[in-house]
């Protein structure tokens, strides 16, 4: 019998947990691989775990998190049918960006979980995880706009949004963000 897509995860997460390829694991209190609906056909992506990520072993769940929970509420998309993760695994030491060869390392486990999981759509979550599909973007000329291409062989929508962390410090991407979720949400059709 082959292996659900939960226990897949639940192996990427296993690999994640035993990564010592770069030194994020050596100050981190967990591995946040990420969590969600394993079946999900919205994934949310963003940067890297934080002090309340870190401390859980869950993504999103800090201030950022609460944020992310609100806009998910005002487009009628529970976070149990999404599945969030980040480009990095473990917590950067002071939440600092992300370093090109930290990314070179973690993100064969994003791949991996991509690929497992399927997804239709793709909402990134800050210019790190943009990059990834989109390196010579910059979010504040893409964001909320609604991108199709062929990734791995599978046709994904891409919307690339600000991180919610940006908007609890902008006022002005706060407003961004809130606009571009209501615009995905009637792109869904939850609105």
């Amino acid at each position: 019998m082959p292996a659900t897509n939960e226990q897949k995860l639940k192996y990427i997460a296993k690999l994640v947990a035993e990564c010592k390829n770069c030194n994020l694991y050596k100050n981190a209190l967990n591995h946040v691989p990420g969590f969600g609906n394993p079946n999900a056909e919205i994934v949310f992506i963003g940067e890297a775990p934080g002090a309340t990520e870190d401390k859980l072993g869950l993504p999103f769940v800090g201030n950022s998190g609460k944020l992310l929970d609100k806009l998910l509420n005002s487009i009628n998309v529970p976070r149990s049918d999404v599945f969030i993760c980040n480009i990095l695994k473990h917590r950067p030491p002071e939440n600092r960006d992300p370093l090109p060869a930290e990314i070179i390392y973690c993100t064969p486990f994003l791949k991996a979980q991509l690929l497992v999981i399927k997804p239709k759509i793709i909402i990134t979550l800050g210019r790190f995880a943009m990059n990834y599909f989109f390196p010579d973007d910059r979010i504040s000329s893409v964001h909320g706009q609604i991108k199709k291409i062929i990734w791995k062989e599978i046709p994904l929508t891409i919307i690339p949004v600000y991180h919610p962390s940006a908007g609890l410090r902008n006022g002005a991407m706060l407003k961004s963000l809130q606009q571009d979720f209501l615009n995905i949400g009637k792109f869904l059709g939850k609105i």
